[in-house]
C-alpha cells in the first residue's frame, strides 16, 4: 500500500490535535513564565482543592460506571418489561444540564451541599455517558461466546465476569473517560452545591481577584490530572480486537430471568429516573407556578432558542468532522504517534471553559484580531471542549468495523476519499450520529466559553438561565431551563432511536 494515503490522513489529524492543545499550551506557557508557581501551589488551600477534585473524580466516575453498567445490563440482558421505555428514561438525563439538576436538588433543601451532594448530582447527570456505549456493546456481543461458557459449566456470574465484562471494558473505560473529564471541568453544578474544586477556584481567581497567575497554576494541575486520567484509561481499554468479518449469529442473547430480584431491578430503575428527571422537572414546574418573577417574553425566548439551536448544530458538525481523522488514525493505524495524537485531543475537555476561552482570546488578539468575538472562534472553543464526546463514539464505531472492508475497496482501485465516503462512513454512521448528538447536547448547555467568546448580543438558553438563577429569579430562569430540556430532548431521543434500530 502506498504511504501517501496514510500521510494525507496524518496531516489533518495532527492539525486537529495541535488545535486542541492550544489551551494546554497557554497554561504551560503561563506556568513557565511565572517564577512564583511553586509558592502559589504549595499552600494548604491547594491541598484541599486537590483532595476534593480527586475524590469527586474517583467517586463520581466509579458511581457512573457502576450505575450505567448495571442499568444497561438490566435493560438489555434481562426479562425486564418495557425495554423501549426504560431505554428512553435511562438516556433522557442527558437532556437535563447538570447545573439545572443541581439547582433542582438544592432547592429541595439549602443544606444539600458538599461532596456527597456533588457525587449524587453528577452521577445522575453523567451516568448515561457510560450507559450508552455499554448498552450498545451488549447488543452487539456474540451470544455464542456466553453459550460456550455455560456449556463448560460456568454459571451466570462467572460467565459475566470472564466473558462479558472483558468485552465491555472498552465501552466502560470510554464512558468513564468522558465522565472523569467532565468532572475535572465541572463548574455550574459544583458552584450551586458549594463544593470547591480546582475548576471553581479558577473561576473565583479570574472573576473575583483577577489573579491570573494563581488561576493558571491551578489550571496546570488540572492538565496533570487529565494526563493521569488518560493514562489510566489507556491501560484499562486494552488492545484486543473486537471486530469480526462475519456476521456471526444474528440473534440476541437469551435474556436472564429476574425471578425474585425483579422488584429490586424495577425499584432501582424507578429511583434512578426519579432522581435524574423527576426532581429537576418537578422543581422547574414549581418555579413556573409559584414564583412571582415568572415571565414568558415570547420574542426573546424565540430568539434565544433559535440562537442556541443554530450554535449547537454548527458545533456538532464542526466537532464531529474534526474528530473523524483523529479517530480513524487511532484505530486504523495504531502506534505511538497515533496514540499520542488521539490522547492530546482530550486535554481541552479537562480544562474549565474560561481557561479555553482566555487561551483563544489571547491568541486571537495577538495573531488573528479579526476572529475575536466571532462565531468561528466560538465554534473552535466548542470543538476543543467537546472533542472527546465525538471521539469516543467514532472510536467505538471504528473498533467494531472490520478494516478488511477498506482494504478490499482499495484493492479494487477505489480512491481513498471514495473509500471513506462509500465504505467507512456508511459503516460508522451510527457512531457519527451518536457523537454528533452528544456534542449537540453539550453545546446547548455550555455556559462560560459562550459568555466570553460569543459575538456581542448573543444570548443562549444556558447563559440566560444562569444569569437569572444566580440573581435568585428562579421563576424567570425556569422557562429557559424548560426550553433547554425540550430542545435537548430530540437529540436524546435520537440516541434511543439508534438503540432500537440496532436491536431490530
Amino acid at each position: 500500500m502506498s504511504p501517501i494515503p496514510t500521510a494525507l490522513r496524518l496531516v489533518p489529524a495532527v492539525a486537529v490535535a495541535a488545535l486542541t492543545l492550544l489551551p494546554a499550551g497557554y497554561v504551560l506557557t503561563g506556568v513557565l513564565a511565572d517564577g512564583d508557581t511553586a509558592r502559589l501551589l504549595w499552600r494548604p488551600r491547594v491541598g484541599e482543592l486537590l483532595t476534593n477534585t480527586v475524590l469527586l473524580v474517583v467517586l463520581g466516575t466509579a458511581a457512573c460506571v457502576t450505575v450505567g453498567t448495571l442499568a444497561a445490563w438490566a435493560v438489555e440482558r434481562t426479562t425486564l418489561r418495557g425495554r423501549p421505555l426504560w431505554t428512553a428514561l435511562m438516556v433522557a438525563p442527558l437532556a437535563v444540564p447538570a447545573f439545572v439538576n443541581s439547582f433542582g436538588w438544592y432547592s429541595l433543601s439549602p443544606s444539600f451541599a458538599g461532596l456527597g451532594a456533588a457525587v449524587l448530582v453528577t452521577t445522575l447527570s453523567y451516568y448515561p455517558l457510560v450507559y450508552l456505549p455499554v448498552a450498545a456493546m451488549l447488543r452487539g456481543l456474540d451470544p455464542a461466546l456466553e453459550e460456550q461458557s455455560r456449556i463448560l459449566g460456568n454459571t451466570t456470574w462467572p460467565t459475566f465476569g470472564r466473558i462479558v465484562l472483558p468485552q465491555l471494558r472498552p465501552a466502560m473505560s470510554g464512558g468513564a473517560l468522558l465522565v472523569a473529564l467532565h468532572l475535572l471541568a465541572e463548574f455550574g453544578a459544583l458552584q450551586a452545591l458549594r463544593f470547591d474544586t480546582f475548576t471553581t477556584a479558577i473561576y473565583d481567581q479570574y472573576q473575583s481577584t483577577f489573579n491570573g497567575a494563581a488561576a493558571t497554576a491551578l489550571a496546570g494541575v488540572l492538565v496533570l490530572l487529565c494526563l493521569l486520567v488518560l493514562g489510566c484509561e489507556l491501560g484499562l481499554t486494552g488492545r484486543a480486537r473486537l471486530a469480526r468479518v462475519g456476521s456471526g449469529a444474528a440473534r440476541r442473547a437469551l435474556p436472564h430471568r429476574l425471578g425474585h430480584t425483579a422488584p429490586v431491578a424495577y425499584g432501582g430503575l424507578v429511583l434512578l429516573a426519579a432522581g435524574a428527571l423527576g426532581v429537576p422537572l418537578g422543581c422547574i414546574a414549581f418555579w413556573l407556578l409559584t414564583s412571582t418573577s415568572t415571565a414568558f417574553p415570547a420574542d426573546e425566548l424565540l430568539r434565544t432558542v433559535s440562537t442556541s439551536i443554530v450554535l449547537a448544530l454548527l458545533g456538532a458538525a464542526v466537532t464531529t468532522t474534526l474528530a473523524l481523522p483523529v479517530a480513524w488514525l487511532s484505530i486504523r493505524r495504531p502506534g505511538r504517534v497515533s496514540r499520542l495524537v488521539e490522547r492530546s485531543t482530550y486535554l481541552g475537555n479537562s480544562l474549565p471553559g474560561i481557561v479555553v476561552a482566555l487561551a483563544l482570546i489571547t491568541i486571537a488578539v495577538r495573531y488573528l484580531p479579526s476572529l475575536y468575538q466571532s462565531t468561528a472562534m466560538l465554534l473552535t472553543a466548542y470543538a476543543v471542549l467537546f472533542m472527546p464526546r465525538a471521539m469516543v463514539s467514532l472510536r467505538a464505531a471504528l473498533r467494531q468495523t472490520p478494516p478488511e472492508f477498506d482494504d478490499v475497496a482499495r484493492s479494487l482501485g477505489v480512491r481513498p476519499v471514495a473509500v471513506l465516503l462509500r465504505v467507512t462512513l456508511p459503516l460508522i454512521a451510527r457512531g457519527v450520529g451518536a457523537g454528533s448528538a452528544l456534542v449537540f447536547l453539550a453545546v446547548i448547555t455550555e455556559l462560560t466559553s459562550t459568555l466570553l467568546l460569543a459575538p456581542i448580543g448573543t444570548r443562549t438558553l444556558a447563559t440566560q438561565f444562569w444569569s437569572s438563577s444566580t440573581s435568585i429569579n428562579y421563576g424567570q430562569a425556569a422557562p429557559y431551563a424548560l426550553l433547554m430540556i425540550l430542545v435537548s430532548a430530540p437529540a436524546a431521543y435520537l440516541l434511543t432511536r439508534r438503540s432500537r434500530m440496532a436491536e431490530s
